[in-house]
């Protein structure tokens, strides 16, 4: 594993670090407001494509994204009312809204897709690099599909065997308290639809209205 760099997340340039692999097309293990993740240019076909066989994660199933707020929101998918609500009263925060997603974004996560999954952690590193990066970046967990996500660098390394080898850069922020994933709420239609049940407890969300 000569290639993979690892450095602290409270490292001076471990944010810049983290934006410039992305930009390369290189994958990034990550802190975020619940998990490690993995983090690649999400629209781009070949970085998600790493993502994936990392993970051995099956091409239909979605993957999210990382963004620095509404405006970078509304440049991908719908920001309907619905969504716009929910933004305003959760996010940075454990929420990951899937939008409508906007004509031509048809690479990276939106290929073949008609919805663009997004989240703003509660999590300043990748709130700034989303800003440096200036586009979206993959949010999946750091796990082998199907395997339990675990919560220190070792082990996820550990649990990825060889595959880690695809990694470019770890953030390390040590090992993550137990928290529950982000709740997923589908907004696509105009009316909010819980597809995971996470963090915020779905009867504040009031998704029935």
């Amino acid at each position: 594993m000569q290639h993979m760099q690892t450095i602290r997340v409270d490292h001076p340039e471990a944010v810049a670090k983290a934006a410039a692999v992305l930009r390369s097309g290189g994958v990034i293990l990550y802190p975020t407001d619940t998990l490690y993740g993995l983090g690649a240019d999400a629209l781009s076909d070949a970085a998600v494509a790493k993502v994936r066989e990392i993970k051995g994660r099956d091409a239909q199933k979605p993957i999210h994204a990382i963004i620095a707020d509404v405006e970078m929101a509304n440049r991908y998918g719908e920001v309907n009312e619905k969504a716009f609500a929910l933004m305003c009263a959760y996010m940075p925060g454990p929420l990951t809204l899937i939008l409508k997603k906007k004509a031509g974004i048809d690479t990276g996560i939106g290929k073949g897709m008609g919805t663009f999954g997004v989240r703003i952690p509660d999590n300043q590193f990748c709130v700034d690099v989303a800003r440096i990066f200036g586009n979206p970046f993959t949010t999946t967990s750091a796990n082998a599909a199907g395997a339990e996500p675990e919560r220190s660098i070792e082990k996820i390394l550990t649990q990825l065997g060889e595959k880690a080898d695809l990694i470019d850069l770890v953030i390390d922020a040590g090992e993550m308290p137990e928290r529950l994933p982000s709740t997923v709420v589908d907004v696509s239609s105009g009316e909010a639809k819980v597809l995971r049940e996470g963090a915020i407890n779905t009867q504040l969300l009031s998704v029935d209205k």
